[in-house]
């Protein structure tokens, strides 16, 4: 646990963490001090000067708090006129060439510039002369398209570039009014991370072309999950709205803390999955080419295993463990064989040494927790026996091929139970639709075997059923997501100590040392 120390803010005593920058020691205790250019993940630049900071008997007496180190009694001061003044006039400054864009631009109503704006000054315009022209609508490449003049020079996506990405495609260049964020010549943003520019932009200058005009932020309901992308597991927070009398819609994912994992990014493959969520649904049940509904599908399934001398059920990597262990219990009961085979998720050298992982699914180490075989030689032998395949979010196509999926129809019986109208649910004889990972609750283990929980966020006018729920219907003991915890806490050593409510939001590494601290 990090040192405390003990300072003062405006007269008043506060206890924060030693060795911290001012904004974030102070900001932990919940005292904002304003600034634009400072970014945790960028390291202070100073150039803003927003978040001057008065310090008693400090030398010098006026310090940026992003450049400060809390020390032991040092006696912070927020609340002066001079500070006040300071703030007022660089917001004043900020503000002389800004355009009044806010009715159309996408930041409004997530905007520091605007927040400041009410707060530190609230003043009309002193300008009498005209504002600094500059260009419009730039596309920066990668879905990236920039507006300079609501550009204030923070130099965030800059150090981005250059610190986080390293490729170093944004620079800035002139000098006073005619200053301005430009790529080089010929060389657009080129990187697999550059929509996080539009995260990190204090204001609306970086806007995503994916994003731009589809909604205002005020009418977003903003939920947590986990991208299920790759294997990275990276913490989301996925943006969505129900507009009259239409259903709930995805309209962006963006990243959301987690030191442990993905720390203030994400990648713009990842982010631009939420696509999936809203497109190429499986919506409506289907036995034999023709539409059905859910309980006609249910008993047709039911009857298929009934009469079937070898099952062979496949499980997608991007299911849940509770979803995992439900499966392998109507497995054994079915005594049927329980494949993982899924080799077309990974795209081999495609990952890289930051966050994007060669294997594009979720929850592949929960295949080692449970013991499920996801060997190409363990799913061969049992499809040369079985007579009926059931793939449950498993979409085999990318492993196998339609060609190859479509012999396998010829020799047996398939059955597919997922989320999306892909091709193997358009192959198979009966095809169940279920709730996709932004409509249920669970657990994954990430690449690093760390341990992440995730809520319901998207609830549809018509909710798909679960997984969970729709084995329960095929004959499987478990029957809520309670009770597959509960039988998993009790199978699988690593998670016997683990308490579903109480894994913390940063994960839990399954280590042995880590599990035993987590109470049961």
């Amino acid at each position: 646990m990090a040192e405390k120390i003990k300072l003062f803010v405006n007269g008043q005593e506060v206890e924060v963490e030693s060795g911290k920058n001012l904004v974030d020691a102070i900001g932990a205790v919940g005292i904002e001090i304003p600034h634009l250019c400072y970014h945790p993940a960028l390291g202070a630049d100073g150039n803003c000067r927003m978040c001057l900071v008065g310090i008693e008997d400090g030398r010098p007496p006026l310090v940026p708090a992003c450049k400060t180190r809390a020390v032991e009694g040092m006696k912070v001061q927020l609340d002066t006129e001079k500070i006040k003044k300071i703030q007022h006039d660089v917001m004043e400054f900020e503000l002389v060439n800004h355009p009044v864009d806010c009715p159309v631009c996408d930041q409004a109503g997530e905007c520091k510039l605007q927040d400041y704006y009410m707060q530190y000054d609230g003043q009309k315009s002193r300008m009498t002369v005209p504002q600094v022209r500059k260009a419009k609508h730039l596309d920066f490449g990668c879905g990236v398209v920039h507006d300079q003049e609501r550009c204030i020079l923070c130099a965030r996506c800059v150090r981005f570039t250059r610190m986080i990405t390293k490729t170093g495609e944004l620079g800035i260049v002139n000098r006073t009014d005619y200053a301005r964020v430009t790529i080089f010549p010929g060389r657009p943003l080129a990187n697999r991370y550059a929509l996080n520019v539009v995260d990190i932009c204090p204001v609306g200058a970086m806007t995503s072309s994916d994003f731009r005009f589809k909604q205002r932020a005020w009418f977003l309901t903003s939920s947590k999950g986990i991208c299920h992308g790759c294997s990275k597991g990276c913490n989301i927070f996925i943006d969505h709205n129900r507009e009259k009398y239409k259903d709930d819609v995805i309209y962006r994912f963006r990243p959301r803390l987690n030191e442990q994992v993905n720390g203030y990014f994400i990648c713009d493959e990842g982010r631009l999955t939420y696509k999936l969520e809203n497109e190429q649904r499986l919506t409506q049940a289907m036995l034999n080419g023709k539409a059905t509904d859910f309980g006609t599908a249910v008993e047709g399934i039911r009857r298929a295993l009934s009469q079937a001398r070898k099952p062979l059920f496949v499980v997608s990597p991007n299911c849940s463990l509770e979803e995992m262990r439900a499966i392998q219990q109507l497995a054994a009961s079915q005594n049927a064989t329980l494949c993982g085979y899924s080799d077309g998720y990974i795209k081999q050298g495609d990952g890289d040494d930051y966050l994007i992982q060669d294997d594009k699914s979720a929850n592949r180490a929960g295949f080692d927790l449970l013991g499920i075989d996801s060997s190409q030689s363990g799913f061969e032998a049992a499809a040369a026996e079985a007579d009926l395949l059931v793939s449950f979010q498993n979409d085999l196509t990318r492993t196998l091929g339609t060609e190859a999926c479509g012999q396998l129809k010829e020799r047996m019986n398939l059955i597919s139970i997922g989320s999306y109208d892909d091709a193997l649910s358009q192959l198979a004889s009966i095809s169940l639709p279920v709730a996709s990972y932004s409509e249920k609750s669970g657990t994954i283990v990430n690449a690093d075997r760390i341990l992440q929980r995730f809520a319901v966020a998207v609830v549809k006018n018509a909710p798909p059923v679960s997984l969970i729920q729709a084995v329960a219907q095929l004959g499987g003991e478990i029957t809520s997501l309670e009770s597959a915890w509960e039988d998993l806490t009790a199978s699988v050593a690593v998670l016997n100590k683990v308490d579903f409510a109480q894994i913390p939001e940063q994960g839990l590494a399954l280590t042995d040392s880590e599990v035993s601290n987590v109470a049961a």
